[in-house]
């Protein structure tokens, strides 16, 4: 069993313990849900958006810096 503390903004740190267990990773997404009164917190793992990575590369011809400030102000 592991122990933090909560801050008074509500933060904690998930054991290096827990987290290497889990696979749990800096910017991975996590749950939290309550159940019979027991915390549970879950690893969520989130599918590659296939129709965006098929489009993206039709983007690229957008990212010039001249394209960048002709759209700054609107």
């Amino acid at each position: 069993m592991e122990f933090a503390k909560i801050t008074a903004r509500g933060q904690t740190t998930i054991p290096k313990r827990i987290r290497e267990a889990a696979g749990l990773r800096e910017g991975d997404l996590v749950a939290f849900d309550l159940r019979g009164g027991h915390l549970v917190l879950r690893k969520v793992e989130v599918e590659p958006d296939r129709y965006l990575e098929g489009v993206s590369g039709l983007m690229e011809e957008w990212t010039s810096p001249e394209d960048e400030e002709a759209w700054r102000d609107l």
